[in-house]
């Protein structure tokens, strides 16, 4: 098992920044793939961005590609969203999500755990 708990959520205007942490517990982090998630209200939960085991391949929704950066530290077992330029359509609940396979991964089925979320509002 692998417990997911994220942070770092909050309220900020337009064209703000925000960091998201993925803190990971439970078996060996460096093992798993890892992937952002948000969902909106009455909106199906969307892929956001993905880092691979060793964090050296990255993939990005094209909503976010060169705003948001993902990053993963091992040895502090934690994974990272830096968000900036934030537009209200970003408001959403974050998830962070770890994935046994290899490579980068898209879906959320392909994600074997989850954390609770923690919500991103952007006002305008």
């Amino acid at each position: 098992q692998v417990q997911l708990v994220e942070s770092g959520g909050g309220l900020v205007q337009a064209g703000g920044s925000l960091r998201l942490s993925c803190s990971a517990s439970g078996r060996t982090f460096s093992n798993y793939g890892m992937g952002w998630f948000r969902q909106a209200p009455g909106k199906e939960r969307e892929f956001v961005a993905a880092c691979s085991r060793s964090g050296g391949i990255t993939d990005y929704a094209d909503s976010v590609k060169g705003r948001f950066t993902i990053s993963r530290d091992d040895a502090k077992n934690t994974m990272y969203l830096q968000m900036n330029s934030l537009k209200p359509e970003d408001t959403a609940v974050y998830y962070c999500a770890a994935s046994s396979m290899s490579w980068v991964r898209r879906m959320d089925d392909e994600y074997n755990y989850w954390g609770q979320g923690t919500q991103v509002t952007v006002s305008s």
